[in-house]
């Protein structure tokens, strides 16, 4: 089976009280990076749920050529920039 490595956009608190532990849940896939607007609150989390890699900006996330899925939480409004 393909592992599909994912990164998630935000540390809401609907991210991590729903996203990342279904996602750590799911066959086929390695949740592996977050990011945060702030670089301490994504290392928290990936401390927390054993994420690899943390980052302090969306833009490193998407262009974590690591990452074959960005599941983008972002309101609306945030999505296109």
């Amino acid at each position: 089976m393909t592992v599909i490595r994912w990164g998630i956009l935000s540390s809401s608190i609907f991210d991590v009280e729903h996203i990342v532990p279904a996602l750590l849940q799911c066959e086929g896939l390695e949740l592996c990076a977050i990011s945060s607007r702030s670089a301490d609150m994504a290392q928290q989390l990936a401390a927390k749920f054993a994420i690899p890699r943390a980052y302090s900006s969306y833009q490193e996330l998407i262009d974590d050529l690591k990452i074959d899925v960005v599941y983008n939480p972002l309101p609306n409004h945030l999505h296109v920039p």
